[in-house]
C-alpha cells in the first residue's frame, strides 16, 4: 500500500505482482512504500494532475469478471478530456441492453483515475454517480476540459495507454 495527497484528496495505491491493482480514495495518506510500481503510478498521477500527462502507461492488474475488465478496458479507449454514457459503452463491448451492467461494473472500477470511469456521464450529459463524489468527478472533467495541453512526450495523446 502506497498513499499519496492529490488534488481530490488522498488516494490509496496497491499492487500486486509488478502491476498496479488498486488506486482508491482514502480518509488519509497511508504508509509510504519502496515498490517501482507504486512510484511510477505516484509520479505518473502527479504529472496528471499537474497537466503534463493524458496518458498513463502503468503495467495494470484490476480483478473482477470478465464483464467487468471488458467494461474497464473500454474505459480506457475513452480519449482524454472526452465523456461517454452507460449506453455507448454498452453498445463498444458488444452488449448494447446491458446499461445498467456497465453502469455497475463501472461503479466497480478499482482503478480510480487511471481506469477513467470519471469520463461516464448520464444520456442526458448530467453528471452521474461516482465513487469519489460527484465534486471529484467535477475537478477531473474540468482538468480534462483544459485540452490543449501537451503531455511529457511533448506532444497531445487522445487515449489512455494502458490495458486491463
Amino acid at each position: 500500500m502506497h498513499g499519496i495527497e492529490t488534488p481530490i484528496g488522498p488516494l490509496l495505491l496497491s499492487a500486486e505482482g509488478g502491476r498496479l491493482s488498486g488506486v482508491s480514495f482514502a480518509d488519509s495518506p497511508h504508509a509510504r512504500s519502496s515498490d517501482p510500481v507504486l512510484l511510477e503510478a505516484e509520479a505518473q498521477l502527479h504529472d496528471y494532475f499537474a497537466g503534463r500527462l493524458q496518458r498513463f502507461e502503468l503495467p495494470l492488474a484490476p480483478r473482477g469478471t470478465d464483464f467487468q475488465l471488458s467494461v474497464w478496458q473500454a474505459l480506457l479507449e475513452l480519449p482524454y478530456g472526452s465523456t461517454s454514457t452507460y449506453s455507448k459503452l454498452a453498445a463498444v463491448i458488444g452488449r448494447p441492453s446491458a446499461c445498467r451492467a456497465v453502469g455497475a461494473a463501472n461503479g466497480r472500477n478499482p482503478l480510480a483515475v487511471i481506469v477513467p470511469c470519471h469520463r461516464v456521464i448520464g444520456a442526458s450529459g448530467e453528471l452521474t454517480g461516482y465513487g469519489g463524489g460527484l465534486e471529484r468527478k467535477r475537478v477531473l472533467l474540468a482538468l480534462e476540459a483544459g485540452k490543449g495541453r501537451e503531455s511529457q512526450h511533448g506532444r497531445e495523446e487522445p487515449a489512455v495507454g494502458a490495458t486491463v
